[in-house]
């Protein structure tokens, strides 16, 4: 931007005054792209033009700037809803620009001003937002110190949450809630991009905003407190000064008005599992890896509000570890499992009601219209309709959301009384407030609307005197209403003197007269203060419900839970799942389980092959489990995972019987994704995620290793699984139950000297040349991998096929460990196996240069360069 500053500086001398306002405003956020109202046009212009033009596909032009051309690029106004989210989402800040007051001739530049300042993580505007997911504003403060505070805000529901920690921990927070916008002091930005990587949007602030006695003074000066003992954050001095930095940046970004911010809470990580960041990918628990995937939550997701989605997502990331919690939960879910009618008449009452949390957010920023309060009182009454209902069930769970259930009838007699039966989008349409609500607007309206018979009256009447049976009366914008005489009178005598000729047409005159024109400003006169009646009452009737937002996210929250056990319940049923016991213990015992998003997605002619699984901390800590590839021990050990987490989070589970000792953290290693850009293969991605959750073993722990140590020799791989598998079993604080998916088959030796080592396998049938994949697990190792046959599958050519076949029976009968022992022959086919020739003069000089390579010390960046280097070596 620094370019385009200079170039605006130098042209300073030769702005039109339009352009020399535009740039005034310009400089108020230089950061952010300007839509500057224009007419019915938003513009922008300069470098931002440029940017608009490719994001949104509109024209880029150019206008004269005192004498040069600057370029130009705009959109209707009325289109904003559809520019404005692109913006965003490409990851731009936007400035709106506004007229403050009415064109007119006397002006020759109107007054404007910033209305809102929109951002990834500052948006209200329902395009700009996923109803089924929060959009978090995040900030962080002293990273790098033993304590790292964060504080994250909705803005568009009023949530407010506050955490503090070591500075990884904070970093895990902030992957699992993905923030759509990160804030932090300009002192540690590279470090957080660095660290959290180029999926996120980070914007800078000084470092004055996260002074401690700034920031805190600022947070309590919003919530109006002297101290902030009663929300209990009052230790966590860190989280409150990043919290702070939030309200002074949402000051910044022209947001005063946060009645509805009116809470802060604490995140408390120890209440819930604890999950890395690897574990929510690899599980693809809410986001799947793929942009096809389907996720967790898309199978559990049965709500019908926007609040109880919300509320889901919170409780797939962070299932419980207070067993009593997790049981009230399931008893909740099992209540409306057992009673099809309420749960199917709940549901039906739900679908009508709206997002009233969003809608209480947009309330003190003056931002609901008067459709969207209609919406909010069709709401409230629903929710004195479902209080009815659910008074009448017999469940304690039930009975203790009924009673945090708000009836409002207050309020929706207040809405219902001033609202019209169908109010506008916009009440400077008129039309907004019914009638009967207020005594000056309805002598008003009863003027306006006597007008007619007013002006019909006049007509007949100076018809009658004149003569001029065809007369007529109009109405223009150049000068209002009118009487027409055609050309068959004009001549002859019957326009009386008093009345004034306007406008002369081909075919007839025009004419006002006194009595015309005092009835015109009468109409006109009671049309606007109409409009100004209507907005000033609407506004009245807004400021009033300023005052129950409180009470309206009380109910958005209940809703939320309520429509989160309902939806629970609903896919329990739908997917025959059932009710999991969740205790103390340290055992897991699944017969038949499922993996609940596969057996979803599975073709209706096909069935999922259920599995049981078994761990404790006495006899099969480790359960390793050999078998083919794509036989199906990736789905097990995710499935076992996934299972796990359902019950704790409070879901019924795909299984025929589950007991689930309660698990505190889950690790999984599985697939394989590499980090080229910062010089990370696959295999030290593998290492890094391993060594997370090596460090990060506790009692309670499940873990998922997937094929460990594959991303290197095979020598190497045996070596590294190996020594993991014992050093899981024989750690003397920790027994850790582990899933131990792997191809080598020598791992199975393990269980012979490590008595809670058990070894499984995937079975397979061999049908002649043919390998069918059973999918069921059984008792034993297994002895082949059926690779060759995976690659036959996959359309590898026969040829490859034929010879992969024929080393690998060659090897198979001989001494594996002895490099003597092997002596494959060469293929009788002929097939290239060489890029040179050994008798070309060039070979030796390459296998020098490829032999004198340390590839165990190369990063993938080296490894390219060199590559580069002797490809131009053989161009040459």
């Amino acid at each position: 931007m620094s370019g385009v500053k200079s170039r605006e500086t130098s042209k300073k001398k030769k702005q039109t005054p339009l352009m020399r306002q535009y740039y005034e405003v310009k400089a108020q956020h230089p950061d952010a792209i300007l839509l500057f109202r224009v007419g019915d046009f938003y513009e922008t212009f300069g470098e931002d033009a440029v940017i608009a033009s490719k994001i949104l596909g509109i024209v880029l032009t150019n206008r004269n700037n005192g004498g040069s051309k600057i370029e130009l690029a705009g959109f209707p106004h009325h289109s904003m809803e559809a520019y404005l989210p692109k913006l965003v989402r490409a990851g731009y800040r936007v400035a709106v620009c506004e007229q403050l007051e009415k064109p007119s001739k006397e002006k020759k530049v109107v007054k404007r001003g910033i209305s809102e300042l929109v951002t990834p993580g500052v948006a209200f505007s329902g395009d700009l937002l996923d109803f089924k997911q929060n959009n978090f504003l995040c900030s962080i403060h002293r990273v790098g110190a033993q304590k790292t505070g964060l504080a994250l805000t909705d803005v568009s529901t009023g949530e407010f949450l506050v955490s503090e920690g070591h500075e990884q921990e904070i970093f895990r927070l902030i992957r699992q809630l993905q923030p759509s916008e990160i804030l932090a002091s300009r002192a540690h930005i590279e470090h957080i991009e660095r660290e959290l990587g180029p999926d996120f949007f980070f914007y800078q602030l000084e470092p004055w905003v996260f002074t401690e006695q700034h920031a805190i003074d600022k947070l309590k000066k919003h919530f109006e407190v002297a101290g902030l003992k009663g929300f209990g954050i009052e230790e966590m001095t860190e989280a409150q000064v990043a919290a702070g930095a939030i309200i002074e940046y949402l000051g910044q970004t022209h947001n005063e008005g946060l009645a509805h911010i009116n809470n802060v809470q604490r995140i408390h990580t120890s209440d819930a599992v604890w999950l890395d960041d690897f574990t929510v990918r690899n599980l693809e628990l809410v986001r799947g890896q793929h942009a096809n995937s389907t996720t967790l939550k898309d199978i559990l997701d049965k709500t019908v509000t926007p609040m109880g989605a919300r509320q889901l997502e919170k409780y797939i990331l962070f299932p419980l570890i207070d067993v009593t919690k997790i049981q009230q939960r399931l008893d909740l879910v099992e209540f409306f499992f057992d009673h099809d009618l309420d749960r199917e008449n709940m549901r039906s009452k739900l679908r009508q009601i709206t997002d009233i949390e969003r809608l209480s957010a947009r309330i003190p920023q003056n931002r609901i219209n008067p459709r969207e309060v209609a919406q909010l009182s069709t709401s409230l009454k629903c929710i004195q309709d479902i209080i009815e209902d659910l008074n009448g069930m017999d469940n304690e769970q039930v009975s203790a959301i009924c009673e945090s259930l708000l009836p409002c009838e207050a309020i929706t007699t207040k809405i219902d009384n001033a609202l019209a039966d169908d109010p506008p989008v916009n009440v400077n349409k008129g039309h907004a407030i019914r009638d009967g609500y207020d005594d000056e607007l309805d002598d008003l309206r009863k003027t306006v609307k006597n007008s007619k018979e007013l002006l019909a009256d006049i007509q007949k009447v100076e018809a009658e005197r004149t003569g001029i049976t065809s007369l007529k009366i109009g109405y223009n914008n150049v000068f209002g209403y009118y009487l027409e005489v055609t050309n068959k009178y004009k001549d002859k005598g019957m326009v009386p003197e008093t009345w004034v000729r306007k406008q002369t047409l081909t075919n007839a005159e025009r004419y006002i007269t006194d009595e015309l024109k005092t009835l015109e400003e009468k109409i006109l006169g009671a049309q606007d203060k109409i409009l100004e009646l209507e907005v000033q009452l609407y506004e009245s009737l807004v400021l009033h419900l300023q005052s129950h937002i409180a009470s309206f996210q009380q109910n958005a929250r209940n809703i939320a839970k309520l429509d989160a056990h309902l939806g629970l319940a609903e896919v329990a049923v739908q997917n025959n799942y059932v009710k999991p016991e969740v205790d103390n213990g340290k055992a897991i015992d699944i017969e038949a389980g499922r993996h609940p998003v596969i057996e979803a997605t599975l073709p209706a002619t096909e069935s999922y092959i259920a599995n049981d699984v078994f761990l404790d901390s006495e006899n099969t800590q480790i359960m390793m489990i050999t078998g083919p590839n794509m036989s199906g021990k990736s789905a097990l050990l995710r499935q076992t995972a996934l299972i796990v987490l359902m019950a704790q989070l409070g879901s019924f589970v795909p299984a025929s019987r589950a007991r689930i000792g309660l698990i505190d953290k889950v690790f999984t290693r599985v697939g394989a994704s590499d980090n080229i850009s910062s010089g990370e293969s696959t295999f030290m991605v593998e290492m890094n995620e391993t060594a997370s959750i090596m460090n990060n073993l506790s009692d309670r722990s499940l873990i998922l290793l997937d094929e460990i140590g594959r991303g290197t020799s095979t020598f190497d791989g045996i070596s590294i699984a190996w020594a993991l598998a014992e050093f899981l079993h024989n750690n003397s604080d920790f027994r850790p139950k582990t899933l131990f998916a792997t191809h080598y088959h020598e791992l199975n030796e393990l269980a012979r000297d490590n008595p809670r080592i058990n070894n499984y396998h995937i079975a397979t049938k061999q049908a002649g040349h043919k390998v069918i994949f059973l999918r069921k697990l059984k008792e034993g190792g297994s002895e082949h991998s059926f690779g060759i046959h995976v690659a036959k599958m996959a359309g590898m050519p026969q040829t490859i096929v034929n010879r992969a076949n024929e080393i690998m029976n060659i090897m198979e009968s001989q001494a594996l460990g002895s490099k003597e022992g092997r002596d494959i022959p060469p293929p009788q086919s002929p097939v290239q196996m060489s890029f040179f020739d050994e008798s070309n003069a060039d070979f030796e000089k390459f296998k020098s240069l490829i032999s004198e390579l340390d590839l165990n010390t190369m990063t993938p960046i080296e490894c390219m360069l060199k590559l580069s280097e002797i490809k131009k070596e053989l161009e040459g």
